[in-house]
């Protein structure tokens, strides 16, 4: 059926909080539909209601039908480097929140939840969601299906009650359509998983909660990054400390395991257990520069992922140049300051044992520094705070250390 509406433009006039846009048509001679779109001033739902009324010479027995449909394409200004989700998701009390991807889909491996008497379904793009929300208390059934021309469709159908001849069936839903957030659940339970934040989300949602509440001080979301970054890296000095030492120390054996490779060689069981002895005498942990930075990535990663999924950042400028921090630097200026902070990182620990991880160390500033010119800039913003914070602790403990040997000596 072909829908129409009385008029060709609908406008929310001035003062006024709602706006309503009215489709009728006629479905085979059996039925009146009406379809209504309520929508209100500053507000992402829109109340959409249905109104059928039974035209034939016998009782009707309709389903209700509400999907998205759309390509696999990725959205416009996505980057190959940051991989986003987009594609379907779905959610019910029993089977909570479930992603169903193109690919999935098209394998016809794709599995929506079983039928339910809640839920919702939804598709999604980097920073924005759209979501039918039926009522609870009535049953829906959910599907995902790959169409003909590279489509695919995502949605649920409600069973209305029967219409008797003459007579009609009222029912409605609500559609947001808007940006991704985590106050979503106020909407409907589980929609602010749609901000995904993956399997960091126990460290993401809570550090973006705490830029929130900075950026409500300093007003500027690029700030917000570097303070929050700066707490951070202050909560972990203790952790940070003990691996920059341990670093300090095998900077000062790093002579004495030169030598120990040029004597042994190839023979890498003996230049193994030589080393050994050597960590042992000098009371070093090879691993005492590995493991506190181990216990720090998931916070650092969930960081990455807070900054990524926010739509806040979306067209929030910081200064100059940097307009929005939800895109590439325009100039490349960040990315090579990133570049630049990586390679005095790089100075400042010890040489790898190994020449290959040495050379792979040499490279790795000038090709993150390429790789960063693709990511958007409050990322990029936040690696270059976090290098030169972690430099200077670096540096301060690396020098105390050497003044605590030289005085060691002394004595």
């Amino acid at each position: 059926a072909t829908y129409s509406a009385a008029q060709k433009e609908f406008k929310l006039g001035d003062g006024a909080d709602e706006l309503r846009v009215e489709f009728t048509a006629i479905e085979n001679n059996n039925a009146r539909v009406s379809k209504v779109y309520v929508f209100h001033r500053g507000s992402y739902l829109v109340d959409v209601s249905y109104r059928i009324e039974n035209l034939s010479r016998s009782s009707l027995m309709p389903s209700a039908y509400f999907q998205f449909v759309r390509d696999s394409s990725a959205p416009q200004g996505a980057s190959v480097f940051i991989p986003t989700y987009t594609g379907a998701a779905f959610y019910t009390d029993a089977e909570k929140f479930k992603k169903v991807d193109f690919p999935s889909i098209e394998k016809k491996k794709a599995d929506p939840p079983p039928a339910s008497e809640n839920g919702w379904v939804g598709m999604l793009q980097h920073y924005f969601v759209a979501a039918w929300l039926p009522q609870n208390g009535s049953k829906r059934e959910f599907y995902a299906r790959q169409l003909d021309g590279g489509l695919y469709s995502a949605g649920l159908v409600l069973a209305v009650p029967e219409i008797k001849v003459g007579e009609q069936a009222v029912f409605g839903t609500q559609l947001y359509v808007g940006p991704a957030q985590s106050r979503l659940d106020e909407v409907a339970p589980g929609l602010g998983l749609t901000v995904d934040y993956g399997i960091f989300t126990i460290f993401a949602t809570p550090l973006f909660w705490l830029m929130s509440f900075i950026n409500q001080w300093v007003g500027n979301w690029g700030f917000s990054i570097i303070l929050l970054t700066v707490l951070i890296k202050l909560a972990f000095f203790p952790l940070s400390a003990a691996s920059y030492r341990s670093m300090a120390k095998m900077r000062v054996v790093a002579p004495k395991l030169e030598k120990i490779k040029k004597q042994y060689g190839d023979d890498r069981e003996r230049l193994n257990k030589a080393m050994m002895d050597l960590y042992k005498t000098e009371k070093i942990n090879p691993l005492g520069g590995c493991l506190p930075v181990l216990i720090q990535i998931p916070v650092f990663i969930g960081l990455y992922w807070s900054i990524l999924e926010s739509v806040e950042l979306r067209h929030a400028p910081f200064i100059g140049w940097i307009i929005d921090l939800s895109a590439t630097d325009p100039y490349f200026v960040l990315p090579v300051i990133m570049g630049i902070s990586m390679l005095i990182q790089t100075r400042l620990n010890p040489v790898p044992a190994d020449p290959l991880q040495a050379k792979i160390m040499k490279i790795m500033p000038i090709a993150f520094s390429i790789i960063f010119f693709f990511f958007p800039a409050g990322l990029v913003l936040y690696s270059i705070v976090n290098n030169v914070l972690s430099i200077s602790q670096q540096w301060y403990i690396t020098r105390a250390a050497e003044v605590d040997r030289k005085g060691a000596a002394k004595d």
